[in-house]
């Protein structure tokens, strides 16, 4: 049976392509929406684009007849934009009407009302979720590019056997039940000998495991301290994988195994011609607003956390060779290190390079698509993220760019992700990653 899918004005602004993805029911667009879009579109952020996308679609489908009637789409489906004219009242079961989202859910209650279909109301706004579930209206959240969390690919397994393998060198052939990722990195245990382990990567090639070829005892300071930094720091070093994802909690070490890879390979190694850093700019809590100063001004105030992990860096070297340390202003001057808003990412093609963007998880699947998009020949690109720590109102750990790359390019031979589970910050900072 043909349902009825009534449209908040956030599902367009996530994705502007999601008119088509309702296959061939009904999509009504409440005439707040093109209101809301409307204010929107003047905007220069992902949003704004989202707006100027999802107006211009809607002003090519109204050549083909009547918005008000509805108008098929290429999938089969109706598009339809519809009024709340027919409703006569200040409020809805107590909601007042001044607030388009109330408007929205009563255009959907009056569907409901006049129509034999199914009414489904979707929308990102969980509070409007809500309200429209307590009038009876089932309601949902945009879904099509959402990935279950608790089923997200790790890029690690662990293989037990009565001994290990001899020749290891030459490879293992792989016989599991379920097949290997591309550089997926399997920890093999000696059943007799717990905390026994050899870690060893997959090769697509030859769908053999091999030991570990990329690993250094320091990275600018830098070593690895549990099994899955020992996997990111493999990742992190082989020029064959451009794209990386790191995913964990606070304090795992994303970004500072990140960094510390990355001025490995580019100040000491010279694989790479500079260091690019950007992460979204999202506060966290209430906005202070505007900043003064340039834009590298504006920039240092979002890349303190960056700039706490170089510290780090850098002050781990200044012990190991105090007579010739580099500080950050040197590589910064030297060009070797480079800050960017993501802002300013966009339409640019970026060759030779280590591209780290940190805080990933704020993104959305468009957006991570245009970031992933800017990788030039011979530049490498690292996503560092926490699914479950984001200040994006219409994201959640589903739902954001970091887990819907991972569960997408996973097959894929050019890239290499790793999960991290330990925190090794601080004890406290990994006592309050799991308890608060």
């Amino acid at each position: 049976m043909k349902k009825i899918f009534v449209l908040d004005t956030n599902v367009l602004l996530h994705n502007p392509r999601s008119l088509m993805a309702f296959e061939d029911n009904i999509v009504v667009l409440p005439i707040e929406v093109l209101e809301e879009l409307d204010r929107f579109k003047k905007d220069h952020d992902e949003k704004g684009r989202n707006a100027r996308i999802s107006i211009r679609s809607v002003d090519k489908l109204r050549e083909k007849g009547s918005l008000q009637n509805g108008i098929e789409l290429e999938n089969g489906g109706i598009l339809q934009i519809v009024t709340s004219k027919s409703y006569n009242g200040n409020s809805l079961a107590g909601l007042p009407l001044d607030e388009t989202d109330n408007r929205l859910i009563m255009t959907a209650y009056m569907l409901k009302i006049h129509n034999k279909m199914p009414v489904v109301f979707v929308s990102k706004d969980i509070n409007a979720r809500l309200k429209a579930d307590a009038l009876g209206i089932k309601s949902e959240d945009f879904e099509s590019e959402k990935v279950d969390i608790n089923e997200l690919y790790t890029g690690w397994r662990t293989l037990t056997l009565d001994t290990y393998p001899e020749h290891l060198d030459n490879g293992i052939q792989w016989s599991g039940d379920t097949p290997l990722m591309p550089h997926e990195f399997v920890m093999i245990e000696e059943k007799n000998s717990p905390g026994k382990y050899e870690i060893t990567k997959h090769d697509p090639a030859t769908n053999k495991l091999y030991p570990l070829r990329n690993h250094v005892s320091s990275m600018w300071g830098v070593s690895p301290r549990n099994p899955q930094q020992v996997m990111a720091q493999e990742l992190l070093l082989d020029t064959r994988i451009q794209l990386i994802s790191l995913v964990g909690q606070a304090g795992t070490g994303k970004t500072l195994l990140a960094l510390a890879a990355g001025l490995y390979m580019v100040v000491e190694k010279k694989v790479y011609d500079r260091l690019l850093i950007s992460r979204p700019i999202m506060p966290l809590g209430r906005d202070i607003g505007y900043l003064p100063g340039s834009k590298s001004e504006k920039l240092e105030n979002w890349m303190e956390p960056i700039f706490d992990n170089l510290e780090y860096v850098l002050s781990v070297m200044r012990k190991n060779s105090p007579s010739g340390f580099i500080t950050m202003k040197d590589l910064i001057d030297n060009q070797l290190i480079q800050l960017e808003a993501l802002t300013y990412m966009r339409g640019r093609s970026i060759p030779r390079q280590y591209i780290i963007i940190d805080e990933a998880q704020n993104l959305t699947p468009h957006e991570i698509k245009t970031v992933v998009s800017r990788c030039g020949m011979h530049a490498k690109m690292v996503l560092t993220g926490d699914p479950y720590q984001i200040d994006n109102p219409y994201l959640d750990s589903g739902s954001n760019g970091l887990t819907y790359c991972v569960d997408r390019m996973k097959e894929q031979n050019l890239f290499g992700h790793i999960m991290l589970q330990r925190s090794e910050r601080s004890p406290l900072a990994s006592l309050a990653a799991q308890l608060l």
